[in-house]
This record gives C-alpha cells, structure tokens and sequence, in this order.
C-alpha cells in the first residue's frame, strides 16, 4: 500500500498536485494500491504530524514547506531570505537545476527525507484585522502568526512584529481568538481558510517567496526498483507542472474575489517598500553568511 497525505483542503492546489500525482502513478501502472488522504488535519493530526510519518515511513509521500525543515538543514535557508525574490519562474528555474541538486543532497545528507521536487507555495504577503500596514512603525505591537521557521521569526520580529508560531492546523482558531493579530500567507492559503472573514487588511509585502518540498522517506525511495523510480520521477513531473501553473493564476484569480469582497488590498506601490528593506537588512546579511557560494550563486543566478 502506498500512502499519500498532505495537510490542506481538497480545494487547495497543493491537493489538486498530490491528486494529479496518483493519477499520473495509477495510469503508468503502480503495483499497489494507493491510500490517500488530502487533509491530516481533518483526522485529529497536525502537519507536523504528516512530517514525522513520512520520514519514519508509515507514509510515502507528501509537501512540506521548506522552513518546516531548515533547522535541521540550514541549506534551505537560501530560499527564506527575506525580499530577494522578485520572479518565481526565474526561483523554479534555479531549483530545476544546479541550486535544486544541491538543496536534494544535504536534505538526504542531514535528514529521513528525500525531496522528489519543488512546488511553488506562491509569495508571502500580510494580512491583520486592526488596521492598514503601510509601514514598518503600523507593525508595531502586533502579534503575528507564521510557520516554524527561525528566519521567517527573525524577519517579521525586525519588521516590528511580534513572531508567534503555530501549526497550520492552529491557524484559524488563533485568528479567532485573536491570539495573534497578523499573519502572513501566500494568497491561495488567506482565501483557502477564509481568513477574509476576519482580516480585512492586505498588505502585498511579497517578503518571502515560498518554495514546498516533494518528499518521501529516503530509505524507501532507495529501496525501489527501476521502473519504480522512473514512475515516480514522472508522475512528479506531471504533478508538478500542474501545481505550478495553478499557483501561478490563483494569485491573479484571488486579487480579484478579495476585490469583489471588500477586502483593502494595498499593492507594493502602496507600501514603504525600503523602510521594509532597511528593517530586515541585518537578518538577510547575517543569513546570506551562513550559505556557501556555490548554493548563492546557484539558487540567485542560476
């Protein structure tokens, strides 16, 4: 049996790549059957708990975002320096190729996992239920909610934040509760979970570009022959074609319905974008040392 699993709602594009995933693998023929379960925390579990399965191999495939791991691999950092990406196609680009070899080898290298590729998770933007934020001063005593990542923290807290962090499966109840004020998502997640209904302020910061890992337990995709990899390796090309196109039209797609719902969408041209900058220049200085040459210039001009 092989099990599949991500961590979002069945309208998500992460599911519909999971989704186009087995059925690329059920028409080339795989010799099992396929258990599959679009939302682990519709079943009592976190996202985190998703992670932990795949990388024991009780599972066999899923996504993660990338700062859920960059603790454990600091390589990944490269694709959580704050402001620096401007194209997605151009981040896909480099993945496809050199800086994604790389990005492969120390995950094996360091962790259970082994990354089948790379899905667009779309750019990161604001959102908060007090006031418009044009500014770094209109962050100032604001919780934030964001992923597990120490530079996704660091960012937000040197923008004026204050960096709380939560498992997806957490996001909304802390919305409603108002444990956290802000909190920042690729548009696809702030429509996906319905925060408009409680956020009515977005500020298109496009801070991070978010970059999600392919994943599977390295001692099982080791473990497959051939044919079996030459399947996989196609149904994740497949797959992720798909989920890439479709994160790239969502974003324009989802533009347009906050606009019908009333939602204040302040565009870059709206926001002190190089006050925002200056705040964060110490924190990306400090990362960008971290990261060897080769993996810079790979991911930045590859």
């Amino acid at each position: 049996m092989l099990h599949v699993a991500g961590y979002q709602g069945h309208t998500s594009i992460l599911t519909e790549g999971l989704t186009s995933l087995i059925a690329c693998l059920q028409k080339e023929g795989w010799g099992s059957e396929i258990a599959w379960t679009p939302n682990v925390t519709d079943h009592f579990e976190k996202a985190t708990d998703l992670f932990v399965s795949i990388e024991n191999g009780s599972r066999h495939i899923g996504y993660m975002a990338s700062g859920y791991l960059s603790a454990r691999v600091p390589e990944l950092e490269v694709l959580e320096l704050p402001f620096t990406i401007a194209n997605r196609e151009s981040a896909l680009h480099a993945l496809d190729n050199r800086a994604g070899d790389i990005l492969v080898k120390a995950v094996r290298q360091k962790t259970g996992f082994h990354v089948l590729g790379f899905w667009d998770n779309g750019f990161r933007h604001i959102s908060n239920s007090v006031h418009p934020i044009q500014q770094p001063r209109d962050a100032v005593g604001l919780k934030i909610r964001t992923l597990d990542s120490a530079l996704y923290r660091e960012t937000l807290d040197a923008v004026g934040f204050q960096a709380l962090t939560s498992d997806v499966k957490d996001l909304v109840s802390w919305i409603k509760q108002n444990i956290v004020q802000a909190q920042e998502n690729p548009l696809t997640n702030y429509m996906g979970f319905e925060l408009w209904k409680y956020h009515p302020y977005v500020s298109l910061t496009h801070h991070f570009y978010g970059v999600l890992l392919v994943v599977c337990p390295l001692t099982w995709y080791d473990s497959l022959n051939p044919r079996e990899r030459e399947m996989l390796a196609q149904a994740v090309s497949t797959s992720t074609a798909l989920q890439r196109q479709l994160a790239a039209t969502q974003d324009a797609t989802n533009l347009v319905r906050m606009q019908e719902k009333g939602i204040q969408v302040l565009p870059q041209s709206s926001l002190d974008m190089g006050a925002f900058h200056k705040c964060v220049e110490a924190t990306n200085l400090l990362a960008r040392s971290r990261l060897s040459t080769e993996l810079f210039k790979a991911y930045f001009n590859g």
